[in-house]
């Protein structure tokens, strides 16, 4: 059964061909789905995942499948087999290509094996092959041999529909929004789940364990590995062995995929006894004014660029307070001495997949044509830059680290002297860990709002009111 209405998959189509022959393209845009992924025999597969601009322009979800358009006449085409006797053994009757193609509003259907002729085709009478860049390996060998191309070429795609594609998926249509809401409810139920569950003396994996399970339980399963790490400093800390220690702060970091295959990703800071102490509340606190200072800038026709700038700001005027940095804000701005403190980006768009569309290639899906990706830590990792419009949806997610490593790389560089109370971090900091704060937001026609019908709690009380209780 396909998420949306065949009506909705076709006018999609027609769009996007549309957009390519506004560019002056004239050839044939070929698709190629995903396919099983071996775990270790042939027989024994990975959980399939259907590649989201597949999901996106042909709906159908399930292994095997190609197709075709041709920007010269319209022609749509689905390239796929009717289930074997074999097959059918195994997995049971299916419905015929036909079916298939006629659910996806495709009218021409083919052998997968005719696909090879219609490319070679296509290719020895001159004509462009148009593709979006794949993200698993099968793919890329089955595009190289194809198309005659290297892995490379392969790699990098066809920029003209990587472009159209980036900007038809950018937008979120209200069908979308309203999925995207409904996989951050449950995204509020598994992180609610891990929430109560914190206390010493329990193993990290423990509780992911219990969070997965709502993930497997009410929607297709987790967006992403969830982050549950008492070394909040470290972004993508894959362990969750570590018995959870008293005055620590736990980072959870993770986000639900809906059986729509539509994302959630939040991200809240616990303290590991129910109560902050004094100097977690402190930091705390900057991080929550950093993270509300970015929700109520974000709006259409503001640049998600300056909105990091702006949470980075106010980072380094609260640490500025306590201590930790001196000087003009504004200057360290500009010298990158945030970097130290926030060195990841303030978010990403989010939509079928987490990290929506990243696969197409980060500076096509975050980056206007007139911006440029920044070489300074932080900044520099910002996957979304682009001025914002109604539709948009994206993660603020700012933090604030204490990477050991990292603060001794600077020190014995030199690296923001004058500005940077290293002797204070050593002495205070060098064992806190990090904090990071993430709401899911759709940029709305008059400013923003948070997706979910619940926000989950964010406030030191709240926190605190709901850990102590249980």
């Amino acid at each position: 059964m396909l998420t949306f209405s065949r009506e909705t998959y076709v006018e999609r189509r027609a769009a996007l061909a549309a957009a390519l022959r506004a560019v002056g393209e004239d050839g044939l845009v070929l698709f190629v789905g995903n396919v099983d992924a071996c775990a270790q025999l042939k027989a024994e597969c990975y959980r399939f995942r259907q590649d989201s601009s597949w999901l996106y322009y042909f709906g159908l979800d399930e292994p095997g499948l190609a197709a075709t358009i041709d920007l010269s006449n319209g022609v749509e085409t689905l390239y796929a087999d009717d289930v074997s006797e074999e097959d059918m053994i195994w997995i049971g009757p299916q419905p015929p290509v036909a079916s298939k193609a006629f659910e996806a509003g495709v009218e021409a259907f083919k052998p997968s094996a005719a696909l090879d002729g219609v490319i070679a085709g296509a290719l020895a009478s001159g004509r462009k092959v148009l593709f979006l860049p794949p993200s698993r390996y099968y793919n890329t060998m089955r595009l190289m041999d194809l198309l005659h191309i290297s892995k490379e070429e392969v790699a990098a795609g066809s920029l003209p529909l990587i472009e159209a594609v980036v900007q038809m998926r950018l937008v979120k249509t209200p069908e979308e929004i309203a999925l995207i809401d409904e996989a951050c409810d449950l995204g509020y139920e598994m992180h609610t789940v891990g929430r109560d569950l914190i206390r010493p003396g329990v193993v990290e994996g423990d509780i992911v364990d219990q969070m997965d399970f709502i993930a497997t339980s009410k929607g297709w399963g987790v967006s992403f590995g969830t982050i549950f790490t008492q070394h909040g400093e470290i972004f993508h800390n894959p362990s969750h062995d570590k018995v959870i220690e008293p005055g620590r702060m736990i980072v959870v970091d993770a986000g639900l995929e809906a059986h729509s295959h539509y994302a959630s990703d939040f991200t809240r800071t616990y303290p590991s006894d129910g109560k902050f102490t004094p100097k977690q509340k402190a930091i705390y606190e900057i991080a929550l004014a950093a993270h509300e200072k970015a929700f109520s800038l974000t709006r259409p026709g503001v640049a998600y660029r300056d909105v990091h700038l702006a949470a980075e700001a106010v980072i380094l005027e609260g640490l500025k307070a306590v201590g930790i940095v001196e000087g003009d804000v504004a200057e360290m701005v500009a010298e990158g001495i945030g970097g130290l403190f926030l060195p990841h980006g303030l978010g990403h768009n989010m939509g079928l997949d987490v990290h929506d569309m990243e696969d197409l290639g980060e500076d096509h899906v975050g980056y206007d044509p007139d911006q440029k990706r920044a070489g300074r830590l932080g900044l520099g990792s910002l996957r979304m830059a682009r001025r914002l419009k109604p539709g948009h949806v994206i993660t603020d997610e700012p933090g604030v680290y204490f990477n050991v490593g990292l603060i001794e790389s600077w020190r014995r560089s030199g690296k923001g002297s004058g500005r940077i109370n290293y002797s204070l971090l050593e002495k205070e900091y060098y064992d806190f860990g990090g904090i990071r704060i993430e709401d899911d937001v759709l940029v709305t026609p008059t400013g923003a709002r948070r997706l979910g019908t619940r926000r989950l709690p964010v406030t030191v009380s709240d926190i605190e009111s709901l850990m102590l209780r249980r």
